[in-house]
């Protein structure tokens, strides 16, 4: 990790914490010429959920060296890799596409086929969880893990002091050192967490918010038996009735559904409320169903991720280490 001033990471909206080495593999392979020249390279980039895939990919398709090799970029989803026929254009293109789920070599060969009707030299970039997905890279898979507990610990004292020096806050320091283990290495709360942190320096207001977040990690474990970064990774409900400070909660539970999207533009009717908002209680909170706005992202890819909270009267009854919590809610954001 490089060790510059901490207020760097909070103002340099451009920069990315960690993945350097990443970072650098990738633009490599980009810039490195096929072999054989006629067949695209295919690079996949596997990794859990919300270890920062995307945000990689968006930050080496805005190197410049990068920019300068293809004649065009263009960002796919699985949905629709089919529009590869008409996106042809001449030129040397870099196709990065998103799986969320394996692909049948059928279509794989039907879709790697287009592209290799693009100008010599294009690539392909596999973004997804699925490990299998794999089989399908013509250069060794870059694996993306989650932030060490060293490193996630520093980012999030990074977030949340600023500008400030931690040594001269110790009790501070203590706080979000303890946040930092509460949180369990989840990238998008941390955020949450230390922008509330960041705009308010107070040993008390810190102290709440572990306690709160403590309580919530307490209830998830003691009802779904994992940790909430567990469950969200495996698009579980998660608990967060503790979070939330409202008089409407007094006898319901309030429940984060599955599945949790990363959108650029909700265009649902629901009511909305930033997480942030919640945690602060300072939100009003809808009589029903709502979508709450986890985190706006500043930097590319700009994404919004979302949740759908949605209050339960009894507390339901889940068997841990069964199929049991695959019995999820479904929707989708249209």
């Amino acid at each position: 990790m490089f060790r510059s001033p901490y207020d760097s990471y909070v103002y340099i909206d451009n920069y990315m914490f960690g993945r350097h080495v990443e970072k650098q593999l990738v633009i490599n392979i980009l810039l490195q010429e096929n072999i054989p020249h006629f067949t695209p390279a295919v690079l996949p980039i596997i990794g859990g959920s919300r270890v920062g895939k995307k945000t990689l990919v968006a930050h080496v398709c805005n190197n410049e060296k990068v920019r300068s090799k293809f004649s065009s970029i263009l960002h796919m989803s699985s949905e629709n890799i089919w529009r590869i026929e008409h996106e042809v254009a001449p030129g040397r293109s870099l196709v990065v596409v998103e799986f969320t789920s394996d692909v049948e070599e059928e279509d794989w060969l039907k879709f790697y086929s287009s592209v290799k009707q693009m100008g010599r030299g294009s690539k392909i970039i596999i973004i997804s969880r699925v490990a299998k997905l794999s089989r399908f890279g013509t250069v060794k898979p870059v694996h993306l893990n989650s932030l060490s507990h060293e490193e996630y610990s520093y980012l999030f004292k990074v977030l949340a002091f600023g500008g400030t020096n931690p040594e001269e806050h110790p009790q501070l320091a203590v706080i979000a050192e303890d946040l930092a283990v509460a949180l369990g290495g989840s990238l998008i709360t941390a955020n949450v967490c230390a922008d509330m942190m960041r705009k308010n320096q107070d040993v008390h207001f810190w102290i709440r918010l572990l306690k709160k977040y403590k309580n919530v990690v307490q209830k998830n474990l003691s009802v779904f038996g994992k940790h909430p970064k567990n469950l969200m990774d495996k698009d579980h409900p998660i608990d967060i009735t503790r979070l939330a400070s409202s008089p409407r909660l007094s006898s319901r539970m309030l429940r984060l559904m599955p599945p949790h999207s990363e959108i650029d533009d909700s265009k649902t009717e629901l009511p909305k409320v930033m997480f942030g908002d919640l945690i602060a209680g300072s939100a009003v909170l809808p009589r029903e169903e709502f979508e709450l706005v986890a985190w706006e992202s500043r930097i590319p890819p700009y994404k919004r991720f979302v949740n759908f909270a949605t209050y339960c009267d009894e507390e339901p009854i889940y068997q841990h280490h069964t199929s049991s919590a695959g019995k999820k809610r479904k929707r989708t954001v249209r």
